[in-house]
């Protein structure tokens, strides 16, 4: 994979479409400062969904635009495309080239395409990221980064390695599955809510509805058992006297069976409990036994094997050291040899001296000798010519010496004075250098404070980053606290507008209506549920101005299906119902209703009248008490229990009434407003964190300048304190320069003074020999004694040659003596060492067999006694199970004779009141007849005595008539719900972060919540059969049809309708329908819930393997990248150190990367005190080993190599090349060296016009 080609057109300088072929390898794009180069470099960041304008060298993203010029206009957009060849299948995508581009035009909007398809910035990005080319753009560098990638903190080189590796993406999913994991639990929060509270409201709404549709079927059970049984009682109640009294003690007699029978089960199962607690407590001990003599066993069978493991490795013959060498005697011999070689030779060399100094002295006698001689010829020969030539020209040559000789004295003299002005030089920066090398401590202790003030300072910043996410936390919580409370409320307020005629009332404005009672009606905390019980049918109901008009409000419901309504007369004063009993005879914690409620004045005597006499207690035992006491009195529990004078009334939880739900909604409020409130203050101490985290910040910044600037003052310090070092060396060399000059000037004048006393010599013999002869003087003599003095010269040069040779012998046997005797002391020492590991692992070979066996043997019996422990563990497991079927059995026993002794008492029970009462009850139950069922005792003897067969009245019937009148109900009540939801606000679902169907699904919630609200009665056979469907006919049927009477079957039947009736309580005709309703909203949102809550597992799941993933792709990436670190800083810095470090390792999520690095020479391993072309090799050599840890398919570089030197460039080159096997190169360089490695080169030009012109050429590279 490789950018094969680019296009450019209206991108800053290229206003006309350029074209831009690569090839793979190494190009080099050229030209001068100022024409466009670095474009082509902003053009493929750009291309690449570059978001930063920043980092294209901009002000704002227009600026990528061509601007235009004195001679062309502005353009409107600017495009760029880049084809990439993918015929390795690098990119996920099925197309060997894939090309990539981006549009933008002036007016602001953008465009991104793939293959010429639109498409997102963010497939641009998922698409290269797979390659290693993420969003943050590390295969781009660019002039400055270089820097910048140094000055990065930890976390943001750990981003460089990341995007490297390919889990930068991963991050960013991980981050978008969080933000939408926080937006699903707010609406998750929210329709919890929305569903508890119709949950709530949904289980005594599914009461009411089961009771409507029982209602019809259980009234004609009851009516029809009533009827029959009454018919039974008036023919066979005088004969079942006698039958019921046998019956009665046939019934004692087995309750008394039963009783005996059940205390002998009783004790056997007593008997055997203690005995399986017994067997119990034996097993756990004989299970722990077991599982330590297990654990025991193991451990010793470990121990032995790695005994045997160890014995067998020690016994293994220790390999033959073949480093041994020869024996240590025969060294010493052979170094005898040597030395005894060498004394001899010694000798010789004394003697050689010797001789070569007789020889010495020879020649220099002889030397000696014939240089007088040639001297005195010289003298007569040149008397005999300065004679010839006159002493005026001689003596103009002595004058001639002479001067000379002044003018290098004057020289000296001068090389002397600088001399010692370049020594002083030398000596001062030496002291310099002292002197700042001493100030260099100084700074690195205040270095040392600087570094512990930032590590303070961002501690702080830490500690107040905690706060405020601890602020922020707080704010969250109570975010979401004031939305359940809110959604509480709602849900609440919904409850209020029930559908009954109440509700009809309100919404006809009738006239007088002053509204809901609740609403003027204030009851302590903790007693609405009593006082609600207390008022009744009032606590639902109106408060109305007189009584004329409560009366029309009444007639205006009558005739239809409205339901009925309760209604309180405001100003109406009824007359007192009594006193109320003395305080001291109450219960210390009873409270009297009127107490605790506080109301209109106009609605108070009402009140009053209704709450007179009544008295609120907290528990139904408080309140029998009370009763029992004063039976005028009406006393009321906190459960809502009333036991008042002739009714007892309460039991399992009902419907609360308004004034429940108005003291919840209230409630509900309080906590809204409480919620705000901690929300306010939170959002203040978060405002107060973020100021103070700002402050702090700015000191950590500071801190941190400081920092730098102490590293840029070492920095500088290092730089100074290299140039006094040059200045030294420098002054030192200029001194010895010119010491070596006066020396030669020096030597100068004394060969100019021998000149001169030879001159004036001959002179002084030309003056005296003037008149001589001039005749040529003998040379026999001089003849003679150079002869004389060359035998001299050749018998030294003779000598000196033998005493050179024996030398250099005696050098090569002393080394030699010395190796041979280190030879044997080493030898000697490998014996003794060797001999040594033998012993030591002989010893540890027999104590790891002592191990061995003694772990085995253990081993052994420890096996013995864990098979006995198993064998014990396995008698009371099995023990221990049989007791337990044993016990299972009695306890079933014993709860059959229970429950037979509990029905024997309740016949015997019924069976002495009914005998007591049989005679009254025969009277009783004509009346009976008459008075509540409307029928003639001979009548319903006739038709409903035991003598007749039963018809079959059919369920299904009388359902099939309910279902059908409930769902002509709720048609008209869908229809008005309609209309009344057009004209209300809904829930806002994007306050949420929902979706239109979240929306209609909270709609739908609280219309269930506002259906739930049904207008209910008191359950009075009366009502209810105003309330039910017509029955069924109940005539007398042939005898061949029906079931005959049975009178237990009928009475079962009676109870179970009576026990039937009572569980239905008061009954509510509207709620088939809105229950109905109501559970299809409640099913739709839980399972809405279900599907929230999976999709949180899911993300969670998500995010757990994100996080492996990347924790181990981060691990691999940067053993990689740390490891080719090393090598690849050793190759541009040989000698030199570098490597990279975690700072947590612990925590491989979030741990940074920090670079150490140590040039060769040098033992600082800052980088703020490294040079700059140390680094920038140094941010090469962190950015070549990402490269090489995890190749990118091509890499940007843009003037990388500019502050290297001509060495360091060509260890770069080479890195480069390296790069090229594997990767794309594009690079822009001012350097020939970088130019000639290159495949092609592209030369980057701008003619006067401002615009960017490109040229190419291809470079065949040598073979």
């Amino acid at each position: 994979m490789y950018v094969k080609s680019l296009s450019l057109k209206g991108f800053k300088s290229f206003a006309s479409a350029t074209h831009l072929q690569l090839e793979p390898g190494i190009t080099c794009i050229v030209g001068p400062n100022g024409s466009g180069k670095s474009n082509v470099v902003d053009a493929l960041a750009w291309v690449m969904g570059e978001q930063g304008a920043k980092s294209l060298r901009g002000g704002k993203m227009e600026d990528v635009i061509f601007a235009g010029t004195s001679g062309r206009p502005p353009l409107g957009r600017a495009e760029v495309t880049m084809t990439i060849d993918n015929s390795d299948g690098a990119l996920p995508i099925e197309y060997t080239e894939v090309t990539i581009s981006r549009t933008m035009f002036r007016t602001g909007g953008s465009e991104y395409a793939i293959n010429g398809t639109g498409c997102r910035l963010l497939d641009i990005q998922e698409l290269l990221s797979d390659s290693g080319i993420g969003r943050e753009m590390h295969v781009i560098v660019g002039q400055g980064q270089l820097d910048a990638v140094l000055r990065a903190t930890p976390e943001e080189r750990r981003g460089f390695v990341e995007e490297a590796a390919g889990v930068l993406k991963h991050r960013k999913r991980k981050e978008r599955a969080l933000r939408k994991l926080e937006t699903m639990e707010g609406n998750l929060r929210r329709v919890q809510d929305l569903t508890s509270e119709i949950r709530r409201q949904l289980g005594p709404l599914g009461r009411q509805a089961e009771t409507a549709r029982r209602a019809g079927v259980v009234q004609a059970e009851a009516r029809d058992a009533r009827l029959r049984l009454l018919a039974d009682d008036l023919v066979q109640m005088t004969t079942s006297f006698e039958a019921d009294v046998a019956d009665e003690r046939a019934q004692i007699e087995a309750r008394e069976a039963a009783e005996a029978e059940l205390v002998a089960v009783r004790a056997r199962l007593a008997e055997a409990e203690a005995k399986a607690e017994a067997l119990r407590t034996t097993h756990a001990e004989a299970q722990e036994r077991w599982f330590t003599l297990s654990s025991l066993r193991d451990r010793l069978t470990a121990t032995g094997s790695l005994a045997a493991e160890r014995v067998r490795l020690l016994s293994e013959p220790e390999p033959e050291d073949t480093s041994r060498g020869r024996d240590p005697e025969t060294l010493l011999e052979q170094a005898k040899a040597v030395r005894a070689d060498e004394a001899a030779l010694a000798a010789e060399i004394e003697d050689a001296r010797t001789a070569l100094a007789d020889a010495v002295r020879g020649r220099e006698e002889a030397e000696r000798a014939a240089k007088e001689e040639q001297d005195r010829l010289t003298r007569q020969v040149r008397a005999a010519a300065d004679r010839r030539e006159g002493l005026a020209k001689l003596a103009g040559k002595v004058a001639a010496a002479r001067s000379r000789i002044e003018a290098g004295e004057a020289e000296l003299g001068r090389l002397q004075t600088s001399a010692e002005r370049a020594r002083a030089g030398a000596e001062e920066a030496q002291r310099e250098f002292a002197v700042l090398e001493a100030g260099v401590a100084d700074e690195e202790e205040g270095e040392e404070g600087l570094d512990a003030a930032y590590e303070e300072a961002a501690a702080a910043v830490e500690a107040a980053r905690a706060v405020v996410e601890e602020a922020q936390e707080a704010e969250r919580a109570a975010e979401a606290d004031r939305a359940h409370a809110a959604a509480r409320r709602e849900a609440l307020a919904m409850g209020l507008a029930r559908a009954d005629g109440a509700e009809v009332l309100l919404e006809r404005g009738v006239e007088g209506v002053l509204g809901r009672i609740a609403q003027f009606v204030t009851v302590a905390t903790g007693r609405e549920t009593a006082v609600a019980a207390a008022l009744g049918r009032a606590a639902d109901g109106l408060a109305v101005s007189s009584l004329a008009e409560g009366g029309a409000a009444l007639r205006s419901l009558s005739g239809g299906e409205a339901g009925a309504a309760s209604l309180l007369v405001a100003g109406e004063t009824p007359p007192s119902t009594g006193t109320r009993p003395a305080a001291e005879s109450l219960a210390a914690d009873a409270v009297w209703a009127l107490d605790v409620v506080t109301c209109d004045a106009g609605l108070r005597p009402a009140v009053e009248h209704l709450l007179a006499g009544v008295l609120l207690v907290e528990d139904l035992d408080a309140a029998l008490d009370v009763h029992a006491a004063h039976p005028d009195v009406t006393a009321v529990t906190r459960a809502g229990d009333v036991v008042a004078p002739g009714l007892l009334h309460g039991g399992g939880q009902s419907q609360p009434s308004l004034i429940e739900v108005e003291a919840a909604v209230e409630e509900a409020s309080a906590a809204e407003r409480e919620a705000e409130a901690r929300r306010d203050q939170a959002r203040f101490a978060l405002a107060s964190g973020r100021a103070t985290l700002e402050t702090l910040e700015e000191a950590e910044e500071a801190a941190l300048a400081d920092l730098h600037a102490s590293d840029a003052r070492l920095a500088g310090v290092a730089e100074q304190l290299g140039r006094l070092a040059s200045q030294a060396r420098s002054a030192k060399a200029e001194a010895d320069r010119i010491t070596a000059s006066a020396e030669a000037v020096r030597t100068g004048i004394e060969e100019n003074r021998a000149r001169l006393a030879e001159l004036e010599q001959r002179h002084a013999d030309a003056a005296a020999a003037a008149g001589e002869d001039d005749a040529e003087p003998s040379t026999e003599e001089r003849d003679r004694l150079a002869e004389a003095a060359a035998a001299c010269r050749a018998a030294e040069t003779e000598a000196r040659l033998r005493l050179r040779s024996r030398e250099e012998r005696i050098r090569s046997l002393t080394g030699r003596a010395e190796g041979l005797e280190n030879a044997a002391r080493q030898e000697r020492a490998a014996r003794a060492q060797a001999e040594e590991r033998r012993r030591h692992r002989q010893a540890q070979v027999a104590l790891a067999r002592e191990v061995q066996e003694g772990a085995e043997k253990a081993a052994r019996l420890v096996g013995r006694s864990v098979d006995i422990a198993l064998a014990r563990r396995d008698e009371a497991a099995a023990a221990r199970t049989g007791l337990e079927e044993e016990l299972t059995g009695t306890r079933s026993t014993v709860e059959s004779l229970t429950a037979r002794v509990r029905d024997l008492t309740d016949s015997v029970h019924r069976d002495e009141i009914a005998r007591a009462e049989q005679r009254l009850r025969i009277d009783a139950l004509r009346a009976r007849a008459v008075e509540e069922l409307g029928i003639d005792h001979d009548v319903l003897v006739e038709e409903f005595g035991p003598h007749r067969r039963i018809p079959e009245i059919t369920p299904e019937l009388i359902t099939a008539r309910m279902e059908e009148e409930a769902r002509e109900r709720a048609a008209a009540r869908v229809a008005a719900a309609a209309a009344r939801e057009n004209g209300s606000d809904t829930f806002d679902a994007s306050e949420e972060g929902g979706d239109s169907s979240s929306t209609e699904r909270s709609t739908e919630a609280a219309e269930g919540a506002e259906d739930a609200a049904a207008p209910e009665t008191d359950g009075t056979p009366a009502e209810k059969g105003r309330r039910t469907p017509s029955l069924p006919p109940l005539t007398p049927v042939p005898d061949e049809e029906g079931a005959p009477f049975v009178r237990e079957q009928q009475e079962k039947r009676l109870r179970k309708a009576e026990r039937d009736l009572a569980r239905l309580g008061r009954i509510n005709p509207l709620a088939l329908e809105e229950f109905a309703a109501l559970e299809e909203r409640h099913t739709f949102l839980t399972e809405q819930t279900d599907d929230l809550k999976r999709s949180r597992d899911d993300l969670l799941d998500i995010v757990k393997e994100v996080d492996a993933r990347v924790e181990q792709a981060f691990a691999d990436a940067f053993a990689d990248t740390a490891r080719e670190f090393e090598g690849v800083f050793g190759r541009l810095f040989p000698g030199g150190e570098g490597r990279l470090t975690l700072t947590d390792p612990s925590d491989m999520l979030t741990t940074g990367i920090e670079v150490e690095a140590r040039p060769p020479g040098k033992k600082i391993k800052r980088l703020s005190l490294l040079s700059g072309g140390e680094r920038s090799l140094t941010a090469v050599a962190l950015l070549v080993a990402i490269f090489k840890a995890r190749p990118s398919p091509f890499y940007i570089m843009d003037e990388v190599e500019a502050a290297l030197d001509d060495t360091n460039l060509g260890r770069l080159l080479t890195i480069f090349e390296e790069l090229r096997d594997s990767s794309q190169l594009i690079v822009i360089t001012h350097q020939k060296r970088t130019m000639e490695v290159a495949d092609a080169l592209y030369g980057v030009t701008m003619r006067g016009d401002g615009i960017t012109t490109v040229v190419s050429q291809r470079v065949d590279q040598p073979a």
